[in-house]
């Protein structure tokens, strides 16, 4: 089942301590945008389904990447998306997200996102891979 825009936005709005509902909104699209560059077939299809309508539509309609970033190049990626945004705080607004959506995807759902992704973005969901 699909968590609630409004719960959705809640938690980015509380990890990321935005002050507004709009300010986690304009981060949530960004980042979920530059998510489904990078994931393909059914797990991104059951991330979508975990996530409110709005942002499963971004997440199944992303921007087009011509090749996997790396976590480190999807923080640059995410600043330049994001305006008046750094690395920093590009850093700031992907955990507050992705963690969010990690929540709603539950664990076995985020570790198969995971191996879909390059090395390093398990910290970016605030997750750390076992070695």
């Amino acid at each position: 089942m699909s968590m609630r825009r409004e719960s959705f936005l809640a938690h980015v709005q509380e990890r990321g301590k935005y002050e507004t509902t709009k300010e986690a909104d304009r981060v949530a699209r960004v980042v979920l945008a530059l998510l489904g560059a990078h994931l393909v077939g059914g797990v991104r299809a059951e991330l979508a389904a975990r996530l409110p309508e709005s942002y499963a539509l971004i997440l199944l309609n992303p921007l087009q990447a011509a090749e996997p970033l790396s976590a480190q190049r999807f923080v640059r990626a995410t600043a330049a998306w994001i305006e008046g945004a750094t690395e920093e705080t590009a850093l700031w607004d992907i955990g507050a997200v992705l963690s969010t959506a990690a929540a709603a995807a539950g664990d076995a759902l985020t570790r198969e996102v995971l191996l879909q992704l390059p090395p390093g973005y398990d910290l970016l969901f605030g997750r750390l891979q076992p070695a």
